[in-house]
């Protein structure tokens, strides 16, 4: 069916074309319709963080920033769904027009900017939602007026006030479109911030009696030095996971394309090869007890095997949906699950 409605929603400006389909996928769901626009795969059970999920191929954040299309999102079949990133307080963003599609490189460029409708918004939406099918992870920011030498305190807020909702939790840090957020990687205010969370992380756990884990978001334009880096603070902090990566600012590979120039990150298929990369070098990095989650470039099967070879326990899509539609679920839970039973397997090809 997504086939069908591509060419319509093409037509339309890139963002309201993200509106226009989640409020269709509503009415789908509601009108018991949802299953005809993908057959959800059959389970993958897959262990990450201490959690257990019905399969590893998740949402990214950013398609459904304040937790209002939870139901319809998790009938598509996805093993778990990110919210967000959310904020302490309301924002309307970065002016628009701020999302752009390449169509010829299947990428999209956004600078959307954390708009949300704040974090007690998003905590009422997810107490209506009945989350059948899927874990729920909730992505966390800052307000972009909130200075950098006190982001900790916006962090906490939020992470308070989703803690009790929350299968896990996403540190967001790595974000080009918030001016200084991506500074928050750099070693010194990684470890204050991260310490800090980590120490109302255990703080949470014991006054609700469940330890919810916190992952940390990086990005795709770290330097190796920077890698290594965040590697050591994250390891020295017990993390319970990362994702590699966010969008990167990067245009290789682009150059000349309409809308090439906007500023924003870059997602889809041009960020791949350079997520896969960060991914793989963060792996060798970090202890095997802190589990990856691959996402950058994933628009088939195959990619979302090249992310698991690359040391991903779990995957997530976001740009590859709007190319490919919800199919592109079922597909990579598919192509990891033969992976998986595959009796033996060669070696793995390089990411170009």
């Amino acid at each position: 069916m997504y086939g069908l409605a591509r060419p319509w929603l093409f037509r339309l400006d890139a963002e309201q074309a993200h509106d226009t389909t989640l409020r269709m996928l509503d009415k789908a769901h509601a009108s018991g319709l949802g299953r005809l626009l993908a057959r959800r795969p059959e389970p993958l059970p897959t262990r990450a963080f201490g959690l257990d999920f019905p399969n590893p191929v998740g949402l990214a954040a950013g398609l459904d920033k304040d937790g209002a299309h939870i139901d319809a999102l998790m009938a598509l079949g996805f093993g778990f769904v990110e919210i967000g990133t959310v904020t302490p307080r309301p924002q309307a963003g970065n002016p628009k027009p701020r999302m752009f599609r390449l169509p010829g490189h299947e990428g999209v460029i956004n600078r959307l900017g954390f708009n949300n409708a704040g974090v007690d918004a998003l905590v009422r939406n997810v107490e209506k939602a009945q989350r059948r099918g899927a874990l729920l992870g909730i992505n966390i920011g800052k307000n972009k007026d909130t200075p950098n030498e006190i982001a900790e305190g916006d962090y906490m807020y939020c992470l308070s006030r989703v803690y009790p909702l929350a299968d896990y939790v996403t540190v967001n840090i790595s974000s080009p479109n918030t001016a200084g957020l991506r500074e928050l990687q750099e070693e010194q205010l990684l470890r204050r911030l991260v310490g800090t969370l980590r120490e109302e992380q255990e703080r949470l756990g014991a006054k609700h009696g469940k330890r919810i884990p916190m992952l940390v978001k990086i990005a795709p334009d770290l330097s190796e030095a920077d890698i290594e880096a965040c590697a050591r603070v994250l390891t020295e902090l017990e993390v319970d996971g990362v994702i590699a990566t966010n969008t990167t600012v990067s245009r290789a590979g682009i150059e000349g394309a309409p809308h090439a120039e906007e500023t924003g990150g870059l997602s889809g298929r041009p960020l791949m090869g350079q997520s896969t990369t960060v991914l793989r070098m963060m792996r060798t990095r970090l202890p095997e007890a802190i589990p990856l989650v691959g996402v950058g470039g994933i628009l088939s099967g195959a990619d979302a095997v090249t992310k698991m070879a690359a040391g991903a326990t779990l995957v997530q899509c976001y740009s590859g949906l709007v190319y490919r539609g919800p199919a592109l679920v079922r597909e990579c839970v598919e192509a990891i699950r033969r992976r998986k039973f595959a009796p033996s397997r060669g070696p793995v090809p390089p990411v170009a």
